[in-house]
C-alpha cells in the first residue's frame, strides 16, 4: 500500500497488537486526544493533569519538580 493510499484509522477505541494478543486501550485514548498528560509530583507525590503548554507546576504544593508517569504499554526489546 502506498503512502496516499493510507487512511488514518477513526474511532474511540484502538486496538493495538502485542506479543499476537490484543489490548484494547479506552480512557487514554480519551485523554490523549484531549492532550492532558499526567504527572507525578516530585515533593508531594500527588498525581498532576497538565494539558499542552501549561505550567508545569502542582496544584497542590506549588513545586515545580514533576515526573512524567510510567506507560502501561507493554514495552519488550529484543536482545542478541
Amino acid at each position: 500500500m502506498s503512502r496516499e493510499q493510507y487512511q488514518i484509522p477513526t474511532g474511540s477505541q484502538q486496538t493495538f497488537a502485542a506479543g499476537g494478543s490484543n489490548t484494547v486501550a479506552t480512557s487514554t485514548n480519551r485523554e490523549f486526544e484531549t492532550g492532558i498528560m499526567h504527572y507525578t509530583c516530585g515533593d508531594c507525590a500527588a498525581r498532576v493533569p497538565l494539558e499542552k503548554g501549561a505550567a508545569i507546576r502542582c496544584q497542590k504544593c506549588g513545586a515545580r519538580v514533576l515526573y512524567k508517569e510510567r506507560t502501561k504499554r507493554m514495552v519488550q526489546f529484543e536482545a542478541r
